[in-house]
């Protein structure tokens, strides 16, 4: 079948009729005229879609202005309960153990008149006072709260007559006089009487925090029923939307395709005319004749090889995309996580002998748990960072990477005191911050995973054996189950617990990344040290790689990350 080549992509006007020449005798094709609209043909689709898309927007903007109203509510009611409510019970329990605390410190003073107890006496005067304050404040405006005050009052009152009559003389005295039998049961009696009024304000604080909580669930199933009645509306627009849609573009474009196929397919004097909108009508209208079914395969598959480069690049540019996120992504936690620590080592440094011992390991677990997110970040970038650098390849001598990466770790070699040879190593292709890296994370895993009772002995040597390379990292440490062996290079994989050997499970991914990118491979070899316990890491590189510029992704990282966990 053959056809003249398309000269445009309508017919010029005034010309009626078009001429096919196939396999056959000559078929004339009438030109399809542009039918008048009616019904909703009379309107385009931005006129249909601008009307649907203003009463859809008045829709969502109603819903979403009453679910946003009930989520205010219950932020309110919850910014009450926790940030009033339950503080103020705190301060109650406050109030309650000051005035234990001031009993008791009084009557080892009048025992003793031993001046610390005085003191510790008037600090709880001042702790009950400012727990009364912090109850006022705390519970102002809160419904519920007048019965609290009037409560609170009258154990104040109580409690300022206990100390009136006994607990004040008691401290104006020199101490150290014992207390008159008559005058210890009077200021029993005070002082019960004071205590015995913390029980009803107790229960009127907890009459106040279950008013409050009640508040706080009714807001909440108000929120919930306002956006599920959001979600419904949303799913009625959806819906209606479709079967605009459908009704507007699928059902005539569906129809349109049955017809061009049937033209497609042979019979060219298939009539186009579509009811739909009036684009759709221009359409039909345009589309007046199919080409041959050659010329439409040849197309179909020039269309196809582009889509698919297209979706080729599409690819390429999502993966760059989500590397360069994963950077910024890194890059932008660190700050606040520096933060963190810093100012928790400041407070310890500052107010450290004001803290007790809880507080001090509450400081410690926040800057210790802020560092290890720094090392976890830290490496995730080192490992997303493999195969994305932005220097060529170069000839490295690994005997001075060696020297390198020994030095990074030259703190930890002294302090366990390890023994580390290096053989002659030769000259391969590479970049030399990563091969650094990879000896330093197989040297740093030696020294994590040593015996207590055994300095360290760390060997590295390598052969050449064909076209490659074969590395050796042996060492005298723990070991590891040949079990263990193709899961000891998976990202975050640990085989101890963290309490007993520290590091995020990303080194020996990392090294693994870092060897196949260079074009080698690594394992661990469980039979390598024989009947002697420890562990041998074995990697190929290249002999005869020519050095090439890679593609541009960031700068690179050095540090010594760990994972034989």
């Amino acid at each position: 079948m053959t056809t003249e080549p398309p000269e445009g992509d309508a017919p010029p006007e005034g010309e009626r009729k078009r001429r096919l020449t196939v396999s056959g005798p000559a078929i004339v094709l009438p030109a399809a005229d542009v039918p008048a609209g009616h019904g909703m043909g009379r309107l385009r689709l931005v006129q249909i879609y601008r009307l649907g898309s203003f009463i859809l927007g008045l829709l969502l903007l109603a819903v979403f202005v009453q679910a946003g109203m009930a989520l205010y509510g219950n932020h309110q009611a919850r910014s009450v309960l926790v940030d009033q409510v339950d503080p103020a019970a705190l301060q109650q329990f406050r109030l309650s153990s000051a005035l234990t605390t001031q009993d008791a410190a009084i009557r080892d003073y009048a025992q003793d008149g031993g001046k610390a107890h005085l003191a510790e006496y008037r600090s709880a005067v001042e702790q009950e006072r400012k727990a009364a304050a912090a109850m006022r404040d705390l519970l102002a405006g809160v419904p519920g709260s007048d019965d609290v005050f009037r409560l609170l009052d009258r154990t104040r009152a109580d409690a300022r007559a206990w100390r009136a009559g006994y607990a004040e003389r008691v401290a104006a005295g020199p101490g150290g006089q014992g207390i008159d039998r008559a005058e210890n049961q009077e200021a029993r009696r005070l002082h019960n009487r004071a205590r015995g009024d913390l029980t009803p304000l107790q229960a009127g604080v907890t009459r106040v925090h279950d008013r409050a909580a009640d508040r706080l669930r009714s807001r909440a199933n108000t929120a919930i029923w306002s956006t599920a009645a959001a979600l419904v509306l949303v799913l009625v627009a959806a819906l209606a939307l479709a079967v605009l849609i459908k009704r507007t573009v699928l059902t005539p474009v569906s129809s349109l395709t049955g017809r061009v196929r049937a033209v497609s397919q042979g019979d060219f004097a298939h009539p186009l005319d579509v009811p739909g909108p009036a684009e759709i009508n221009e359409l039909a209208a345009i589309i007046d004749a199919m080409r041959t079914r050659i010329i439409d395969e040849w197309r179909a598959s020039v269309d196809k090889t582009r889509q698919l480069d297209e979706q080729t690049e599409e690819l390429r540019r999502s993966n760059a995309e989500l590397e360069q996120f994963a950077y910024v992504a890194s890059h932008d936690l660190q700050e606040p996580l520096r933060k963190v620590a810093s100012f928790c080592q400041m407070i310890e440094r500052r107010y450290g002998d004001q803290l007790d011992e809880r507080g001090q390991q509450y400081i410690a677990f926040a800057v210790d748990g802020a560092k290890r997110m720094q090392a976890l970040i830290n490496d995730l970038l080192s490992f997303s960072r493999v195969g994305r650098m932005s220097r060529p390849e170069e000839a490295v001598d690994l005997d001075e990477v060696a020297r390198q990466a020994l030095d990074n770790v030259a703190t930890l070699r002294e302090e366990t005191g390890a023994e580390i040879e290096v053989g002659d190593l030769p000259e391969v292709s590479g970049d030399r911050t990563q091969l650094t890296q990879l000896i330093q994370n197989l040297v740093g895993n030696a020294l994590k995973f040593r015996r207590e009772d055994v300095p360290p002995r760390i060997v590295i040597d390598a052969e050449r054996t064909g076209d490659e390379w074969e590395f050796r990292c042996s060492d005298n440490g723990i070991g590891v189950e040949p079990r263990y062996a193709d899961r000891i290079f998976l990202i975050f994989q640990r085989l101890h617990p963290r309490d007993e050997y520290a590091g995020t499970g990303i080194g020996l991914a990392l090294c693994k990344k870092i060897v196949e990118y260079h074009g080698g491979r690594i394992w661990l070899d469980p039979d390598g040290n024989g009947d002697e316990p420890g562990t041998v890491f074995r990697w190929t590189l290249p002999a005869d790689r020519v050095p090439v510029a890679v593609a541009a992704g960031g700068t690179d990282h050095n540090g010594q990350i760990d994972n034989r966990q």
